[in-house]
């Protein structure tokens, strides 16, 4: 299970580039912190099931603050 918060942090990490090379600069920090907390996890060697229950955390976290984040901040266009 430490290797998929290891693939989870690989792509968050991507995704922050990619973030940040279309001037997102906002959603670049944010995926890049989303990185750093996910890569630092994989390396506590959790059980599976504490590694599930923070897996569910991140998801309703990341759930609500991106659709916030989508809705009520970005504006589409703004440069």
């Amino acid at each position: 299970m430490d290797r998929m918060f290891r693939v989870l942090a690989f792509w968050t990490g991507i995704f922050s580039v990619l973030f940040f090379i279309g001037h997102m600069e906002t959603m670049s920090l944010l995926f890049f912190a989303q990185t750093v907390i996910l890569l630092g996890l994989s390396y506590l060697k959790l059980s599976e099931r504490v590694y599930m229950y923070i897996f569910a955390g991140y998801c309703t976290l990341f759930f609500v603050g991106f659709t916030y984040y989508s809705i009520f901040l970005y504006v589409p266009g703004f440069h």
